[in-house]
């Protein structure tokens, strides 16, 4: 049975709808509308058409499209009755305009596209992005040639060889075009501590309202990786633990080489032209990282997950940079490091989801009790009521593999943490049964929700 999908679309009659979904398709991976059939899928009754009016259709859409598409057009058979399928490929220049409206297709249906998609689209159609090109709103002046000197200097010491003056670095760089610095060179060197694209909101909360400090930073993106590991440091704890030998060692509360990648990916992966900043905040048993900047098209959350994706830094340029400076080891791979230095430390897995336009990272603290803040301690005796039952091992390997992919289905959960299927069922059913979990949609094609007491 045909139903409407990424590269199929029903109308009943020829319309502007039609043009806006064939720019949709064009925007995208291509596709094809049927015009004679319903939303349902059933073909319009006495629907007839002839080859002049195709005709039209055709110019129809090439003179209100923008570069011109033009559509392969031919009347076809569907379930007995004569219909007319314009179809299109995916256009190689993008993005593909209908009267100056951009559109894309996600799923079943036609996307409007934000100016900074729009963008984003065309720099990436021509293997550019936003970082590489002039800073219209800044000279050379807003520029600290003492920060290029000593990031020249870092680089030294790596063993390269640089002669070059500052200037003449950033030049050889690709960092200064017509003798304006790029948005990448102003966000790695700017001068002063300004709001414009870099802000960073940080706070330390007690509840979800009420916030014990704060700060905030607006520095170059080289120099905010450390405050913001400064501050995530000065409010998480950590143990010592006595060896007996010279040295004792130190642990934090959350693997700190976890947080560094999860703020090198905020920084490098961040949609500078987006309103809205970025956000660390810090509670008692978790931290939230929020970025704003939706994943690029194509990938989803399990496909990050799984690893099944090439990596597409959104901005090419500070992610080269940054990799230069030994900052980060290789692209595409952070999201893996990250989940294994939890998994190394036996806490449970982060989550990560999209938020408002944003990708939102959170990290839990060790202890479970402190996440489900009403699970009794080890010892005590099981409750009747919701909520306050202790978690088993198993129940807690169902949570943190949920909690790192919460599209996995209850096969795919037993695959995963090797557990027989019908004692993973027996487990989720307690845990819904409790309250601490829930599903949303059918087992395929749906996912879980984890709800915090």
């Amino acid at each position: 049975m045909i139903t409407e999908n990424q590269h199929i679309e029903f109308k009943s009659a020829f319309n502007e709808d039609v043009i806006e979904t064939l720019v949709a398709f064009a925007n995208t991976k291509g596709g094809k509308v049927l015009v004679g059939v319903n939303n349902d899928g059933k073909p319009v009754k006495n629907f007839t058409i002839g080859q002049e009016s195709i005709q039209n259709w055709v110019n129809e859409v090439k003179t209100k499209t923008q570069p011109s598409i033009i559509p392969d057009a031919e009347m076809i058979d569907y379930k007995g009755h004569e219909i007319v399928e314009l179809s299109v490929q995916e256009y190689p220049i993008k993005p593909v305009s209908c009267r100056g409206k951009y559109f894309k297709r996600v799923k079943n249906s036609n996307h409007l596209l934000s100016v900074s998609e729009v963008v984003n689209l065309h720099l990436q159609t021509i293997n550019s992005s936003w970082d590489a090109y002039p800073d219209e709103m800044h000279g050379l002046d807003a520029i600290s040639f003492d920060k290029v000197q000593r990031v020249i200097e870092t680089l030294k010491s790596k063993g390269l060889t640089i002669n070059e003056s500052p200037l003449s670095f950033l030049l050889k760089s690709d960092l200064i075009r017509d003798d304006k610095p790029t948005n990448a060179a102003y966000l790695l060197f700017k001068a002063n501590d300004t709001s414009i694209g870099t802000t960073i909101e940080l706070g330390r909360f007690q509840n979800l309202i009420t916030i014990k400090d704060t700060s905030r930073t607006k520095s170059d993106i080289i120099t905010q990786v450390n405050e913001v590991l400064d501050f995530v440091k000065k409010h998480i704890n950590l143990e010592v633990i006595i060896t007996g030998e010279a040295q004792n060692i130190q642990k934090w509360q959350y693997p700190m080489e976890a947080i560094r990648e999860i703020v090198l990916n905020m920084i490098i992966h961040r949609d500078y032209c987006a309103i809205a900043d970025s956000v660390v905040k810090i509670f008692d048993n978790k931290i939230e990282f929020f970025n704003p900047g939706a994943l690029p098209d194509g990938l989803t959350i399990e496909k990050l997950l799984a690893n099944d994706y090439k990596s597409m830094p959104r901005n090419k340029v500070i992610a080269d940079f940054f990799k230069n400076l030994g900052l980060i080891e290789k692209y595409g791979s952070g999201i893996g490091r990250i989940i294994n230095y939890f998994r190394q430390e036996n806490l449970p897995l982060p989550e990560f989801r999209l938020q408002s336009g944003g990708f939102l990272v959170t990290i839990f603290a060790s202890d479970m009790n402190r996440i489900f803040g009403n699970v009794p301690e080890k010892g005590t005796e099981k409750g009747t009521e919701k909520g306050t039952e202790k978690l088993n091992k198993n129940q807690i390997l169902i949570i943190e593999a949920i909690r790192a992919n919460p599209y996995l289905t209850s096969s795919e959960l037993s695959e995963r943490i090797g557990i027989r299927a019908d004692k993973v069922r027996v487990n989720i059913q307690k845990l819904k049964f409790i309250g601490l979990i829930e599903r949303v949609g059918p087992d395929k094609g749906g996912y879980w929700k984890i709800i915090q007491k």
